[in-house]
């Protein structure tokens, strides 16, 4: 199984976005997050995306054809997606 890198783009006193990283710190599970207000370049390509508002979640095996991505706190996708999510070495 490939190992999955989950990203995190935040943006403080978002209320979905510590939603978000409440659950995946419950069930241990690791992430990178980036603070999309002080890293412009990477506000920037989020908005590339196609994405509007905090948190944008990217789950990633490496290939960017296979990556998924979604906006907002979905408690759904994050079970669905992370659940065998092995942490980065």
């Amino acid at each position: 199984m490939k190992t999955r890198t989950i990203t995190l783009y935040s943006q403080p006193h978002c209320q979905p976005c510590k939603a978000t990283k409440r659950w995946l710190d419950k069930r241990s599970i690791h992430y990178q997050e980036v603070d999309v207000t002080t890293s412009p370049e990477d506000a920037e390509a989020i908005r590339a995306l196609g994405f509007t508002q905090a948190p944008v979640v990217i789950v990633s095996t490496g290939d960017p054809e296979t990556d998924l991505m979604w906006s907002g706190f979905h408690p759904d996708n994050l079970s669905k997606y992370t659940h065998s999510t092995e942490e980065a070495a």
